[in-house]
């Protein structure tokens, strides 16, 4: 018996130095093979995601709010569509209020530059002679600024063919990433309507090829990462809504113009762990800057001010106690993520990482125990 055992698993270890060592000699067709195929998936990986994220609120309205209403069991096969209609209708109407305060704010603000650029430009012809710059110096800095100008519209004439093809590069990406979250948020309301019969799909495939022992596993991997997952993103819209009503607070401290547009949208881009705030802070600075320059450099300061106290404090407890990461860990997770894979590793690298944290402690704590039990039973 031991020497079927030992054959067994002689042959195993013989598959995976051979697989391991072809994977090795091919790494780069292999890695190649892995980009074609999340490519070509990437609207039903976007789904999925979506799906997910909107579980949260559709288990929510579902349990929650409507359990009241649908006492009538005639009444009840409706409220999976109600409550998905109702989900999507609040993340529209999000949305939709997020464009209505920044777009119109975005517009009244370049007219507004572009009106008083004359006086801009007077009012730091003062402040530079305020400061002791004679007028030749402002005068070689001008013709400085209009050389650049020039030079620049130049470049655009002689490499017109280069720039047409890079802006349809650009534009051709950006539609097929359009398409692709078109396509998965289509995937995701058809994951969300029949998820209880995809899930007894998922457990029949499952005892059809894997053992009890096995399956009992996955199952406590999959409910962790589910609730790993789902306290994420609480965590990360509790976050925002802090972040953003402690910006609308310093704001109207400070007596800074668009308080209620930038909050709003400092909370929208929080949503993006750690650094999140940062691309709202972008497009405040730029809107604030249009009506008085030194207020934009006020409010920069505020909110890299504001961004300490998020990242180091507000964040990792919030967010990392809701996954059960800690803060140090949390930060690690959200770097390391946006080195590897932009703003989506930002996103992903939190929860993944938290479910891993979970896993090995666990495992750690099981072998600890272990330890001790033949500790005990030595002596």
């Amino acid at each position: 018996m031991d020497l079927e055992k030992n054959k067994k698993t002689i042959i195993e270890l013989i598959i995976f130095t051979v697989v391991l060592i072809f994977a090795l000699q091919n790494i780069g067709p292999i890695f190649n093979f892995i980009l074609y195929c999340l490519h070509l998936f990437m609207p039903f990986i976007l789904g999925a995601v979506i799906a997910f994220v909107l579980n949260v609120l559709l288990n929510l309205i579902e349990k929650k709010w409507l359990n009241k209403l649908f006492n009538n069991k005639n009444l009840t096969k409706y409220k999976r569509t109600i409550s998905l209609i109702i989900s999507l209708l609040l993340i529209l109407l999000f949305l939709g209020l997020l464009l209505f305060l920044v777009v119109p704010e975005l517009k009244n603000a370049v007219t507004i530059f572009a009106q008083n650029l004359p006086s801009y430009i007077n009012n730091v012809n003062v402040y530079l002679n305020k400061w002791g710059v004679e007028t030749d110096s402002i005068n070689k800095i001008t013709n400085i600024f209009n050389e650049l100008k020039d030079n620049s519209l130049l470049y655009i004439r002689d490499n017109k063919d280069f720039l047409l093809s890079s802006s349809l590069s650009i534009a051709t990406s950006l539609i097929s990433t359009i398409t692709n979250l078109c396509l998965g948020f289509i995937f995701a309301i058809y994951i969300l309507a029949q998820k209880e019969r995809l899930n007894n799909q998922a457990n029949k495939i499952m005892k059809a090829y894997f053992k009890e022992k096995q399956i009992n596993k996955m199952n406590q991997i999959f409910t962790l990462a589910n609730k790993v997952c789902s306290n994420f993103i609480s965590g990360q819209c509790l976050e925002a809504v802090i972040i953003g009503f402690l910006c609308f607070i310093g704001m109207l401290i400070l007596q800074l113009p668009y308080a209620t547009t930038i909050s709003v949208l400092i909370g929208f881009t929080a949503l993006i762990p750690v650094f999140g705030a940062f691309i709202g802070t972008t497009i405040g600075a730029f809107l604030i800057f249009m009506i008085n320059p030194i207020e934009a450099i006020v409010f920069v300061i505020f909110i890299l001010l504001l961004q300490q106290v998020e990242g180091n404090f507000i964040y990792p407890r919030v967010v990392g106690k809701s996954v059960g990461l800690p803060g140090i860990w949390v930060m690690v997770a959200v770097t390391v993520g946006a080195s590897v894979a932009g703003i989506i590793g930002m996103l992903i690298s939190v929860p993944l990482c938290s479910i891993v944290y979970s896993i090995f402690a666990t495992n750690v704590n099981l072998r600890l125990q272990k330890q001790k039990h033949s500790l005990r039973k030595n002596k």
